[in-house]
């Protein structure tokens, strides 16, 4: 004869529960403990994150990375919106920004004020960080490879 199956599986979730009896730690009778009042917990002294950050910048001497990256996050609000509209820092290497402007008139036009810049820079950044800026205007067009490259010295069209 065989045995009847409970089609929703309440027997085989009984046994399971009755193996799992021997296994499983014994349940807790009595009350839980009410958390200790908060005067009552010991509290280390904090210290203010940016206070412990400015100290862990000062001790790896991140200070100067941390004041070029200020420069590239914060272009605008040091070269001016218009200047920034046509211009973006490219790079910084021994004290020297490199800048990328859109036209060789923004170019030209920033170098002219590269002294208020550096003057600027240092101002904001601290003194000595900068003490160059070099601008490059946008690059002419290559005729090395595609549809109107020729093979050989090719036309002798003038860019400038």
């Amino acid at each position: 004869m065989a045995e009847s199956h409970d089609p929703t599986g309440l027997d085989v979730a009984l046994e399971m529960a009755d193996g799992l009896g021997s296994i499983l730690p014994p349940p807790r009778v009595g009350k839980a403990k009410p958390p200790r009042p908060r005067s009552a917990r010991k509290t280390a002294e904090l210290e203010p994150v940016g206070a412990l950050l400015s100290q862990v910048v000062a001790e790896q001497g991140w200070t100067k990375q941390l004041a070029i990256q200020q420069l590239f996050a914060n272009w605008p609000a040091l070269v001016g919106e218009t200047n920034a509209a046509h211009s973006r820092p490219e790079g910084y290497r021994d004290g020297v920004v490199s800048i990328a402007a859109e036209s060789t008139t923004w170019a030209t036009a920033l170098r002219t004020i590269a002294p208020q810049l550096v003057a600027r820079l240092n101002e904001v950044l601290g003194e000595g960080t900068v003490t160059r800026v070099e601008v490059r205007g946008p690059t002419p067009p290559s005729w090395k490879a595609g549809r109107r490259s020729v093979p050989g010295r090719g036309p002798r069209d003038t860019y400038g």
